[in-house]
């Protein structure tokens, strides 16, 4: 369920950069590298461990598509996968996501 005050339930389609049923792929607006990525499922789910099997396989299927496109456009030395799991974690949005970080 998408929530109206929620910035990744109210992305535009002119955003997404690649997706299946269940999530997206946006540029992270405040990268960390040249690259940074986001895989964000559909559903507005704050915990990444409260997602369905299924949101966490389409993740999965994003993020290795994700690091294709990556390698293709900017040819990264590797790589962070990152999940902040609550604000003490770090999360800031609290809708659940996973970066892709490239490194160089």
């Amino acid at each position: 369920m998408k929530q109206s005050d929620c910035v990744f339930c109210n992305i535009t389609s002119d955003k997404i950069l690649l997706k299946n049923d269940s999530a997206f792929v946006i540029k992270d607006l405040y990268p960390h590298t040249k690259g940074h990525i986001l895989i964000i499922p559909f559903e507005h789910v704050e915990n990444y461990f409260d997602l369905s099997l299924k949101d966490q396989i389409a993740i999965y299927e994003l993020l290795n598509e994700s690091k294709k496109l990556c390698d293709s456009k900017y040819k990264p030395a590797g790589y962070n996968i990152a999940v902040n799991v609550g604000k003490i974690a770090g999360q800031i949005i609290m809708h659940s996501h996973v970066h892709l970080i490239p490194r160089y």
